[in-house]
């Protein structure tokens, strides 16, 4: 076959292409008639990592070949994540399918229905405060229903793996250590699934006014403190909506979940730099449990 003829030999490769409903036309409608779908004009929807277009009623995902050299989670990660989803009755895109195509390079692929609606951190700005509020109270009985045991889809450890030491090594060498001691040391609970990239653009509120989580490709094992530090720092989700997601929690222990959270936590070091500070602003864990709680309290003008 020669469905797809641009040239991936870089992760720059990859990014110049993956939004290209052109370039991924003949790809597209070849998954759509191997897999006795309709065939339908392609359109892009936000960008992510992975090429992701709307087809009539579904979304095709097309995941980035390894000579991209873009790095991910493995596709099955998130074929598993939402099935779970689906199983357990969490709003999710439900799994119409999943396959690999063989072309100039291996595309592997997951096609999902369509969920119609708007991206909550869009969808949020024309909301009333009772209605942000209710949304937050929504999206937490959500997560709290998702954020369970269950078996694991990846070999990833959010605790001990080298990954997230490196996130942090440009912070001076006494906060590093203080860090290391404060995870081996803290009681972090049983680990849960959690979605893991839970901003305003994996949140669609559908017109009736239900929310859907979609892009589970982040989804992993950890502590429930992952998921909460993920949100409560979430710049796209509007302080009255996180009132209401953490209803029940005083500032003081909002503060410790994410400082807990954010250091297990799967995030570029330039969006804690943008949110937070550069990393020679943190000599201790103490500077950075007082810019969280400026944060929330100022920033985010969060509950008081």
């Amino acid at each position: 076959m020669n469905l797809f003829n641009k040239q991936l030999s870089s992760e720059q490769d990859w990014e110049a292409v993956f939004q290209s409903t052109s370039a991924f036309t003949p790809l597209t409608e070849h998954i759509l008639i191997k897999e006795n779908l309709p065939i339908a004009h392609i359109e892009i929807l936000s960008p992510g990592t992975n090429a992701v277009f709307k087809a009539g009623e579904y979304v095709i995902k097309i995941f980035a070949p390894a000579e991209s050299k873009v790095e991910q989670r493995l596709p099955e990660t998130e074929i598993f994540a939402t099935q779970r989803a689906n199983a357990l009755g969490i709003p999710a895109p439900k799994v119409i399918t999943s396959g690999v195509v063989e072309d100039r390079y291996r595309f592997a692929y997951l096609i999902i229905e369509y969920i119609e609606g708007a991206e909550l951190g869009e969808a949020v700005k024309t909301m009333t405060d009772a209605e942000k509020i209710a949304c937050g109270q929504q999206l937490r009985a959500i997560t709290d229903k998702m954020n369970t045991p269950c078996e694991t889809s990846n070999a990833m450890d959010t605790i001990h793996a080298d990954y997230y030491y490196h996130c942090w090594d440009e912070y001076p060498e006494p906060f590093q250590a203080e860090r290391l001691a404060y995870i081996k040391s803290h009681s972090y609970g049983q680990n849960v699934f959690v979605h893991g990239d839970l901003y305003g653009g994996n949140i669609i509120l559908t017109p009736q006014g239900k929310l859907y989580l979609i892009d589970f490709a982040d989804a992993i094992l950890a502590p429930k403190v992952y998921e909460h530090a993920r949100i409560a720092l979430e710049s796209e989700l509007d302080p009255m909506l996180l009132q209401g997601y953490f209803a029940n929690y005083t500032d003081d222990e909002i503060t410790e979940i994410c400082l807990a959270g954010l250091l297990i936590l799967d995030y570029d070091p330039e969006i804690i730099e943008e949110i937070l500070g550069k990393p020679e602003a943190f000599q201790t864990l103490d500077g950075l449990r007082k810019k969280i709680n400026r944060f929330w309290q100022k920033d985010q003008n969060g509950p008081s």
